[in-house]
């Protein structure tokens, strides 16, 4: 990886990039540190302090905007949701399923427009949701409708540039812009996990063997965490091809044996964000037709309680075991979705068939088809049982009293998108390299 770095430094075009990316992070990065017009800061801080929600859980991804409450504190979650709903709308409407398999370019750019006008809508209600839940707490200087329509109009513009920002980095910077700014919003939160691990060992001011010991097991099981993640992520089950021999123009072309790499995750982080989204969406909705949603009873309530325990220890056991249970399943089912979305075995299988291929064994046509599918689901349910049991560690950490916020979901996260990232810019230095060897 680091030679990789090395020679993209070396690279005129591949280096370009690589300080517009830079460039892009660091507006994001300040702009988490402005503060909306008409917040009181002081009342901000103690609210904020007293935190542990469903906001938690956005102040991690947001990279401590929300915990400020600054003009990206929604961060980019409501164009990861619109993405989810036009993906869905795309399974079972015709036309949008015809635009986005027959369309070609310009149906990509009529899908990401469709994105973005939908995430515009769900950005005004969640913003709307944040005003009226915070309403009450003090936190604004003078609550109103001025008031509510500058924090509004703040946080949708903040959703916009992010999403602006995104669609920059991946057009014209390395790696996807959306998960960069996830990826750089949770490792943010790295200096305050060195600080939890000091404060146990030294929290008291003494030195704490126990609290050492907890500090070097955090560590380790972070470390093998990190191991099994960079494995099943770059893992792979290659399912031999053969191609007889056939004529091309004059000249008889010889049998050739490659194969298709199938990963065992390949739908890489993506469930787990969908999963996130949809956990933690009803919270943000009862957050504005209920007021101290938090602190009532009733059917809605235990709805808020069960959309939050992701986030928070502070919920009845059963609400995090139920919590737990649909976030796996989510999971799962996302991993399905995701990865029959982007792979198709039956288009797979005919476009083996018509190249004169076939995979040893088995016949052309159906069984291939039948195959592919079969090998598919196997390591798909592995995949999403693996992506699930690493999000809710979280969960079964909290439960122990120590609140490390950098969990299972963030090492993910982080560790899909370094290894995405790189595997850009190898493949910019290789075009780069094809480049200079043919001129």
């Amino acid at each position: 990886m680091f030679k990789t770095i090395k020679n993209a430094l070396k690279t005129e075009e591949v280096r370009k990039r690589l300080l517009y990316t830079l460039v892009l992070i660091i507006i994001f990065r300040l702009g988490c540190f402005i503060t909306i017009p008409g917040v009181d800061t002081f009342s901000l801080n103690e609210a904020m302090g007293q935190n542990t929600g469903i906001g938690g859980l956005i102040n991690i991804i947001s990279g401590g905007a929300f915990s400020r409450f600054s003009i990206f504190a929604m961060t980019i979650s409501p164009y990861i949701t619109a993405s989810i709903v036009i993906q869905l709308l795309a399974m079972v409407i015709p036309a949008l399923e015809r635009l986005a398999k027959e369309g070609g370019e310009e149906g990509r750019q009529k899908m990401n427009r469709y994105t973005k006008y939908l995430t515009i809508v769900l950005a005004i209600v969640e913003a709307l949701g944040l005003y009226l839940s915070y309403k009450s707490s003090g936190i604004f200087i003078n609550p109103g409708f001025l008031t509510g329509f500058i924090v509004v109009l703040s946080l949708v513009a903040g959703t916009a540039l992010l999403m602006w920002l995104g669609e920059q980095i991946t057009n014209k910077g390395i790696g996807n812009g959306i998960s960069i700014i996830i990826f750089i919003g949770i490792v943010s939160s790295l200096p305050s996990v060195v600080t939890t691990l000091w404060s146990l060992t030294f929290g008291t001011g003494a030195f704490s063997t126990t609290g050492l010991l907890i500090s070097l097991g955090i560590i380790i099981g972070a470390v093998i965490l990190v191991a099994g993640v960079v494995f099943v992520q770059t893992a792979e089950r290659r399912i031999p091809v053969q191609y007889a021999k056939k004529v091309v123009g004059r000249k008889m072309v010889g049998a050739q044996n490659t194969h298709i790499p199938l990963k065992l995750a390949m739908a890489g982080v993506m469930p787990v964000i969908f999963a996130s989204s949809f956990m933690t969406f009803p919270a943000m909705i009862l957050q504005i037709f209920i007021k101290d949603i938090a602190n009532a009873t009733g059917f809605w309530a235990g709805v808020y309680k069960f959309s939050i325990a992701t986030s928070t220890s502070n919920v009845p056991i059963a609400y995090s075991i139920a919590n737990a249970i649909v976030y796996l399943l989510l999971i799962v089912g996302f991993t399905f979705f995701y990865t029959y979305a982007t792979f198709n075995p039956a288009e797979v299988s005919n476009n083996i068939k018509k190249n004169g291929g076939f995979v040893p064994g088995i016949r052309a046509g159906k069984p291939t088809t039948d195959y592919l599918s079969s090998v598919i689901s196997k390591i798909t349910w592995f995949g999403g049982f693996f992506l699930a049991v690493i999000a809710i560690l979280p969960m079964l950490i909290r439960f122990t009293g120590l609140n490390v916020a950098f969990g299972g979901t963030s090492i993910l996260i982080v560790v899909g998108v370094a290894l995405e990232t790189v595997q850009q810019l190898e493949s910019l230095l290789m075009m780069r390299h094809y480049k200079g060897f043919l001129s």
